[in-house]
């Protein structure tokens, strides 16, 4: 290449094929920075180095996008380690790094907790805030999750330690311990935190709550109170009825204040975190002895006076309403097991001695060895990781699989419990909901007891997949690009955050435009592919102008298609899409009408001639407005 001058000029080689920032890169990080080390915030002096956000030796782009301005010190000390973050826990760590306060993340369960607080810590031990960790976790199978969580990021954690040793090895960064085992010694763990800056994490931190645990809270205000930082977790949003759990805010409702909320039904709109639920309640007659006078009720028909012993009679292994749950819940998972062989099964048991005989019963029905995972049995969190890594069908557990622990291939389950708190119901089907990929199209099922108030926790989920999965059956459908108008049900509404900016309104055309109305006009012109060159006031203004100048939460306007030179998505994308929600809506029919799933897709075939894995889209779309119909059908409107 020959400049002006008639000098050789050499090019730059692409991104992708060079590791260090060229100087225009430089500038541009140096500026973004505005010349501050992006880790630490210290000023940036000759030598500063360009540092690849995804490392370059993962394949990270040399492009000032994946690149920012670290001083020498921050860049060494981060080397090789990287974890990409899904978008929720980017903007929890950008909070919780603003501040000293106790951080309280609420993050539906398989969202990535762990991940949160590890990648917290290490930005914490980087930039010298911290020395030491802790991790406090319910149980002690957690401890090894945690351990090995931690250890994937160069982070040790002792995952043995006990208040008898009183001190842990220089080698590790931290110990992962139990609620109890800080309950038992809380001056021991007072003075640990004491002689080294230590960050603290609480998994699931409601457990502090509980009534059975009520002197923990006290422990761990306590041993900790003079912790460096604190990083509280928990997979569904709690209450206190009882003592205050420390560190945590609450509102006048007495409902904790999160610092940062994931719930279910944004994880599900996410499409890659969690999957839809579907629960099949199941009625029956049961009958006890009680004074001496034989009582006889349905499950459905019980009110608080007799639904104790209902459920007792129910959950007996010796009847028949427990062994027919088993048979059913078995019969479905064998059917998902066509399609995904190694999908799993768990049965939530109400004591351990149920939990015994529940695996009896699953051994009969199924002709193998069913996985037992009880407090008893000093082997139990062995069995838990090797039914984590295998392929058998069943588990039956009593709590020690309901809360934390991950088992991806968990999808069908058994709620035969007697606990029937809302925060215990909702950490069970967390075990559940975890997708293992962005290609996991299955839906989960768990058996319930058709009793109030499970009924009612059920329903309040169900009614967050309902309205998931009609929004993206919507969106499959839409048609792109082709030049016709669209209509599309805008949510306007958006979390805003606490901000240092203090801007306040922008002007356009005579009208005035808050920053919330802007942030919502911005999202809006994404989402329907709006040209760049259309500025957020602009598009606050058309939004206006549809709505007749109303300034609503939610609006459903007609926008005219934005010429383009191709699709928002290729035509494999797109059938990929309906496909993913003809299988959701088949659950649902499934699960609605008792029919089975292989039936539905039977006549889906025979109606449009074909399977849906060589269908057209125009007939993909077609089956949802058909399964669509028969589910409106099936719920009487």
């Amino acid at each position: 290449m020959v400049s002006d001058d008639g000098s050789q000029m050499t090019e730059d080689p692409p991104p992708d094929q060079r590791r260090r920032f060229n100087s225009s890169e430089r500038v541009a990080l140096y500026l973004a920075a505005d010349g501050q080390c992006t880790e630490c915030g210290q000023p940036l002096e000759p030598g500063w180095h360009g540092d690849h956000v995804r490392p370059y030796s993962v394949g990270g782009a040399t492009d000032v996008t994946n690149g920012q301005a670290l001083c020498p010190t921050c860049n060494l000390s981060k080397g090789d380690r990287f974890v990409e973050l899904r978008v929720w826990q980017e903007e929890a760590l950008r909070r919780f790094l603003k501040n000293n306060d106790d951080f309280l993340a609420v993050a539906t369960p398989g969202a990535g907790k762990t991940t949160f607080a590890l990648v917290a810590a290490e930005k914490l031990m980087d930039r010298h805030e911290i020395e030491k960790i802790i991790v406090v976790v319910p149980t002690s199978h957690l401890r090894k999750q945690w351990a090995e969580a931690a250890n994937r990021l160069n982070i040790k954690l002792d995952r043995s330690f006990s208040n008898g040793q009183t001190v842990y090895a220089s080698d590790f960064d931290g110990v992962a311990v139990t609620y109890a085992t800080i309950a038992a010694q809380p001056l021991l763990w007072q003075r640990m935190v004491s002689r080294k800056r230590t960050l603290v994490v609480f998994d699931e931190i409601h457990h502090a709550g509980e009534d059975a645990n009520l002197s923990w809270g006290a422990a761990l205000k306590q041993a900790f109170d003079g912790a460096a930082r604190r990083i509280l977790l928990s997979g569904t949003p709690f209450r206190s009825d009882g003592r205050p759990i420390p560190f945590v805010s609450y509102d006048d409702q007495r409902k904790c204040v999160p610092s940062y909320n994931y719930d279910y039904g944004t994880a599900l709109r996410d499409r890659t975190v969690v999957r839809p639920i579907a629960f099949p309640a199941l009625d029956g007659n049961v009958r006890w002895r009680d004074a001496g006078a034989i009582i006889s009720t349905d499950l459905a028909d019980t009110d608080e006076k007799t639904l104790t012993n209902a459920l007792r009679s129910a959950l007996d292994h010796e009847g028949k309403w427990i062994g027919s749950v088993l048979r059913r819940a078995d019969e479905e998972l064998s059917l998902l097991r066509q399609e995904v062989p190694d999908a799993g099964g768990l049965v939530v048991a109400a004591d351990q001695y149920k939990a015994r005989q529940y695996a009896a019963l699953l051994d009969a029905i199924t002709g193998e060895k069913t996985t037992v995972a009880i407090s008893d049995d000093p082997d139990a969190s062995d069995h838990i990781t090797r039914f984590g890594k295998g392929t058998s069908k069943w588990i039956v557990a009593v709590q020690m699989v309901s809360e934390g622990v991950d088992i991806k291939r968990l999808a069908v389950g058994v709620y035969a419990s007697r606990t029937k708190t809302e925060m215990f119901f909702r950490q069970v089907v967390g075990r559940f909901v975890r997708m293992r990929s962005p290609e996991d199209e299955t839906t989960a099922t768990l058996f319930i007891p058709s009793i109030q108030p499970l009924l009612k926790y059920a329903q309040d989920i169900e009614r967050t997949v309902e309205a998931v999965l009609a929004e993206q059956a919507k969106a499959a459908r839409e048609l792109r690009g082709d030049g016709t108008q669209t209509t599309l049900q805008l949510d306007l509404v958006q979390p805003i955050d606490s901000s240092e900016a203090l801007h306040h309104s922008t002007v356009y055309g005579g009208q005035s435009y808050s920053e919330d109305e802007l942030i919502r006009a911005k999202n809006v012109a994404e989402a329907v592919g709006a040209p760049p060159t259309m500025t957020p006031a602009q598009m606050a203004s058309a939004i206006r102008m549809v709505t007749g100048g109303k300034l609503l939460t939610t609006a459903t306007a007609t926008i005219p298609a934005q010429p383009s030179a191709e699709p928002e998505q290729d035509l494999t994308a797109q059938k990929t899409d309906v496909r993913r929600v003809i299988k959701r809506l088949v659950a649902q029919l499934s699960r609605i009408t008792d029919t089975p799933h292989g039936l539905i897709h039977h006549q889906l075939i025979q109606q449009f001639e074909g399977p849906i894995a060589t269908a057209t889209l125009e007939s993909l779309n077609k089956r949802v407005d058909v399964l669509e119909r028969q589910l409106r059908n099936a719920r009487g409107r």
